[in-house]
């Protein structure tokens, strides 16, 4: 038997795609009630999300959806109602020649990566016809603005996150599973980055300065960038290392929800990707994002739409030191400089990203928008409802 959803996803930024697409998946089973099949060609990027995920698994059921791996060759399967081709992944023959033999065909959506860029309000929803089957697919591209897709909101992260964030018993409970002795000393700070971030020249300029910061790492290849600060060649889940003003703490890598509720509970977040970037924005809390490096540095025009955006929130002053620290951190060059000078700043930056979240927060929710936009597509082609 079909699902009335299907999702397919090639992981090519690691945690980032499969992270977006595990998130809808979800959501749509759990807020909507529909049969959901997620496709994906490396299962195992999954796996350190959820508990007990199989990785070898051909099937299998978590939270009411059912994950498979993407088979090659492809094997016959009845598509379902709405199709979403992740991130353009490219859908196999045997999946476009299934949907076109089905009638009605589902609703075939390419779900876009996240920009801030004014082009794609432009683009959002366009049609785009199969050029050798009956067949037409929409680009569907999330955003920032009531002309985009919006970005992915369960119904009650937020009322969530301001009951962590109000309580701090709840915050006390939470440092303690990750091994900590209670609310951690100085600003907190969560590092997630690429491998390649210039991370031993920001460390420099924290143990170097004047305030204390606790940083918190991911095990696994960031902390392994890390490292070699202390003259090591790796650090361990658990570990914890101080040079002057900075103390690092190494977390076993965390579930989806967890990692959200350490976006909460930090002052500062570095996020980078997708999955993570959409996740701070909600934890109304100081972030720097660093996108997916792209050739001919597409990727800095990205973060420099967002940082337009975003910085309408923040004083004149303050978003130029968010923006010169942001590029730097992409950048990889003056990151000591610029992170005086964003430091300098002083807790202005926590009212704007609390505003800012405010404002994303007004407009209808991404997992609602691809519903309603699929159940329009149906209807206009005389498909009974979803």
């Amino acid at each position: 038997m079909s699902k009335p959803w299907e999702i397919f996803c090639k992981v090519i930024d690691n945690f980032g795609d499969a992270g977006v697409c595990w998130r809808l998946a979800r959501q749509l089973a759990a807020e909507y009630g529909f049969g959901v099949r997620l496709w994906i060609d490396e299962p195992g990027a999954l796996a350190p999300l959820m508990p007990d995920f199989d990785r070898e698994a051909m099937m299998q059921h978590r939270a009411g959806v059912e994950v498979r791996r993407w088979p090659q060759p492809w094997a016959e399967v009845e598509p379902g109602r709405v199709v979403i081709e992740a991130f353009g992944c490219a859908l196999p023959d045997g999946v476009l020649n299934a949907m076109a033999r089905a009638s009605p065909a589902p609703v075939w959506i390419n779900l876009e990566y996240l920009s801030a860029e004014s082009w794609v309000e432009e683009h959002h929803g366009l049609p785009s016809r199969h050029p050798r089957l009956p067949l037409t697919k929409h680009f569907f591209f999330p955003g920032f603005t009531p002309a985009t897709g919006g970005l992915l909101r369960e119904r009650d992260l937020l009322a969530r996150r301001d009951a962590f964030q109000r309580d701090p018993a709840a915050r006390w409970r939470f440092w303690e599973t990750l091994g900590l002795a209670g609310e951690p000393v100085g600003r907190k700070v969560s590092l997630f980055c690429y491998p390649e971030s210039p991370v031993l020249e920001l460390l420099e300029a924290w143990s170097a300065g004047t305030e204390e910061i606790f940083c918190l790492v991911p095990q696994g290849p960031v902390a392994a960038a890390c490292a070699s600060f202390w003259g090591r060649t790796a650090l361990p889940c658990g570990a914890q290392e101080h040079r002057g003003a900075l103390t690092l703490r190494v977390f076993p890598f965390l579930a989806q929800d967890v990692f959200d509720t350490l976006l909460w509970a930090c002052d500062l977040n570095f996020v980078r990707g997708e999955d993570s970037f959409v996740r701070a924005q909600w934890a109304a809390r100081p972030m720097i994002w660093q996108p997916y490096r792209q050739d001919e540095n597409a990727h800095l025009a990205k973060l420099a739409a967002f940082l337009l955006r975003q910085g309408a929130y923040f004083p004149e002053s303050a978003g130029k030191a968010l923006a010169d620290l942001s590029h730097a951190w992409s950048g990889g060059k003056h990151v000591q400089d610029a992170w005086s000078r964003f430091a300098a700043q002083g807790e202005v930056y926590l009212p704007g990203a609390k505003a800012w979240a405010s404002h994303l927060a007004g407009q209808p929710d991404l997992c609602r928008q691809l519903v309603d936009f699929a159940e329009k597509m149906a209807i206009m082609r005389g498909s009974p409802r979803l």
